[in-house]
């Protein structure tokens, strides 16, 4: 792939009339949301990662099924941006309206913070284990991901499931390890958790569930992890080629913090992006947004809200706000299997199980005080739209007027 300006360093102070600090798929939507209101208004974006804004989503789905991995690039280099990629913002000062780097200042006048979030970590294993999230870490996994290898994925969500999968259709020998009951057992109801925890063992995956991973050693060909059964409290040693873990993510908050801006599970904005700073927008997995539709403050972690929000955040900061209100969806593949969801997904709210096959097709919605909260469309396409409609609804809603709602 053919790029152009992209740079690390430079001029001692630089000025843009558009910054953005993060280099992932909000911000690249920002920039096409920015370009959609003024084609030439110079814009800057500051990276830690070494590469050029890319789909995220594929490096866990596609690629592991044969997909090529120059599909994954987003194209931003066409827009006019001046890129600044390897680089970490370590100060933001609000009241100057700039941002410094190690060697570098940029000022601005109109600033998104889209820095995303950081990994979870276990407290020992260092970099012998890969929190998978990033571009280099595909490629760290794809290196160890050789057929008849024994590789480690800690974690059941969304993430280590994902990954699991997709090593398993690469004929890798997984073990997955999870402290929960069953795959996904937060989002699902128990008994399509349970399915899941069969059908992985069903496609050759060792599922630890009630696991708890203790500890790593590194042997001189293999790593040793340590796992401790939650049930009995029996410990032991599973010899592995690789450990990989999907442990969820904490918001990068820390230049929000430094000014002073309002943070809450995320940096708080308005139904417009912005901060508490009225040229400070955030959005993206770090921004923390109020939702009408369920009356509350959400932190979106996945693709549908990276690129929605960043082109809002984006047309606002060039000088056409529009209100926020969208619901984001997600969607993930499990081998065969694949669902769309959209809402609030939390096993511990009142669920109602509308099946056309069990477990294989059908919908879950999930209520709260006779409100649908939340809907899953499990290998159900096509009706993102009127789950959105029913979460918006006031009710009173309970399962015999949900049964069939929501057509199969």
């Amino acid at each position: 792939m053919f790029l152009s300006h992209f740079i690390c360093g430079g001029e001692h102070m630089l000025h843009y009339q558009y910054l953005i600090v993060g280099g992932g798929m909000t911000a690249e939507s920002a920039v096409r949301g920015i370009r959609e209101v003024d084609p030439h208004g110079p814009i800057g974006l500051i990276s830690q990662e070494p590469d050029p804004p890319y789909n995220r989503p594929p490096l866990t789905k596609a690629l592991w099924k044969g997909k090529a991995l120059d599909t994954i690039w987003r194209k931003t280099d066409n827009e006019g941006v001046e890129f600044y990629l390897g680089c970490t913002v370590q100060a933001l000062d609000a009241r100057n309206k700039r941002v410094d780097t190690h060697d570098v200042s940029y000022t601005f006048d109109k600033l998104l913070l889209a820095t995303g979030g950081s990994p979870r970590r276990l407290p020992f294993g260092d970099d012998r284990i890969i929190y998978f999230r990033t571009l280099a870490d595909y490629k760290r996994l794809r290196e160890l991901a050789i057929p008849g290898k024994k590789l480690a994925v800690i974690g059941g969500g969304f993430i280590g499931s994902e990954i699991a999968a997709g090593l398993a259709l690469n004929d890798i020998h997984v073990v997955m390890i999870f402290p929960g009951a069953g795959i996904g057992d937060r989002v699902f109801p128990l008994e399509l958790s349970q399915f899941l925890n069969t059908f992985y063992r069903d496609k050759g995956v060792e599922v630890l569930a009630e696991t708890t991973v203790t500890g790593l050693e590194v042997l001189s060909q293999q790593l040793a992890l340590k796992v401790r059964d939650n049930q009995t409290t029996n410990e032991r040693e599973i010899l592995v080629d690789g450990v990989v873990a999907g442990l969820g993510l904490e918001p990068n908050v820390d230049l929000a913090r430094m000014v002073d801006l309002e943070v809450d599970n995320g940096i708080v904005v308005d139904e417009f992006l912005r901060t508490r700073h009225p040229d400070i927008y955030a959005a993206g997995d770090v921004a923390a947004f109020y939702n009408p539709a369920l009356g509350k403050r959400l932190r979106v972690e996945h693709e549908d809200n990276a690129n929605t929000m960043g082109k809002f955040a984006g047309r606002a900061m060039a000088g056409q706000p529009e209100k926020y209100t969208h619901l984001p969806f997600f969607y993930s593949d499990l081998f065969e299997l694949g669902y769309e969801a959209v809402g609030e997904l939390d096993a511990r709210l009142e669920t109602v199980v509308d099946w056309k096959e069990p477990n294989q097709q059908g919908v879950i919605y999930y209520l709260k005080d006779q409100r649908v909260r939340g809907v899953l469309l499990w290998n159900v396409w096509k009706q993102l739209e009127a789950a959105r409609q029913l979460i918006a609804e006031p009710g009173p809603f309970h399962a015999d007027n949900l049964k069939g709602r929501l057509p199969a």
